[in-house]
């Protein structure tokens, strides 16, 4: 039933974010309104774990810094794909930097150190790669994104196939016993043979591939996932080890917080926004 369960809620996030990527084009409510609640998710459990051996913040102090993650993706959507003036698109994040560090003044229980460092820890870590996702489907395309997300997908399948089947050398056993270097050759080579495939199939290329990216350009993408993406699992599983807790969270049945499903993704919109900077600037 576990599985089921698992299958089914996982489907549910698949077509999510698969939905609001296709939809780009003609409508970005979809897109807005789901990493938006990944990002207050994913801040409230990052808050947590940030928190374990301290005093956890007070609930009107989360609010804001949910509100000031949902405030940094919307300066980034409105940088990236509005017409609005640049200096209009930073007031929202401005106004939560401002709001929220002049709160602290009148907490004069809280450790203001301690306070702020986790709020601004929180943010960085995943509201801003998640709002760099508007700069890579505006700049590039809404499917190079969703091809950045099958990436991951394959990548995680396939480590954990090969890693269960034949997987004996460990890969940091300190953080993460269970995870192989065989898993990751599995991962990787389901990886690049996706990228293969968008470049090389014809079918494929229409739908994926507008911008016409060349094989080169989709392997090295699929190499950052790689790379990137390990790193991302891994520190999260940093996090959860020295808070001692298992998941990050209960949100998602059979699959734990909405960070156990996005932390190899916020180190991989960084990775993979610099590989297609510095593609674009050399091409």
């Amino acid at each position: 039933m576990n599985i089921v369960k698992r299958a089914l809620f996982g489907g549910i996030y698949v077509a999510l974010i698969v939905a609001a990527l296709l939809l780009w084009e003609t409508s970005k409510i979809l897109f807005l309104i789901l990493f938006s609640c990944f990002v207050v998710f994913g801040m409230l459990e990052a808050s947590r774990l940030l928190n374990h051996d301290g005093k956890p913040l007070p609930k009107l102090l989360q609010s804001i810094d949910c509100a000031g993650g949902v405030a940094l993706l919307l300066s980034f959507f409105a940088y990236y794909c509005t017409g609005l003036p640049h200096g209009l698109c930073l007031v929202p994040v401005s106004l939560y930097l401002l709001l929220r560090l002049t709160l602290q003044l009148y907490l004069a229980e809280r450790n203001a150190i301690a306070d702020v460092r986790q709020s601004l820890a929180s943010l960085l870590y995943v509201a801003l790669p998640l709002a760099m996702l508007c700069s890579l489907a505006s700049k590039f395309s809404p499917q190079v994104v969703l091809c950045l997300f099958i990436f991951l997908w394959l990548y995680d399948t396939g480590a954990f196939l090969v890693g269960c089947a034949i997987g004996k050398h460990r890969l940091f056993e300190r953080i993460s016993p269970k995870k192989s270097w065989e898993g990751v050759g599995g991962g990787a080579a389901a990886v690049i043979a996706a990228a293969i495939v968008i470049a090389c199939v014809d079918a494929v290329c229409q739908l994926l591939n507008p911008q016409d990216m060349s094989l080169d350009s989709w392997i090295a993408m699929g190499l950052v996932v790689v790379v990137a993406g390990t790193l991302g699992d891994l520190f999260e599983s940093l996090l959860k080890r020295t808070a001692g807790v298992k998941d990050s969270g209960n949100l998602i049945p059979g699959h734990g917080g909405i960070l156990d499903r996005i932390d190899s993704l916020l180190f991989v919109v960084p990775a993979v926004l610099i590989l297609l900077e510095v593609i674009a600037s050399i091409q």
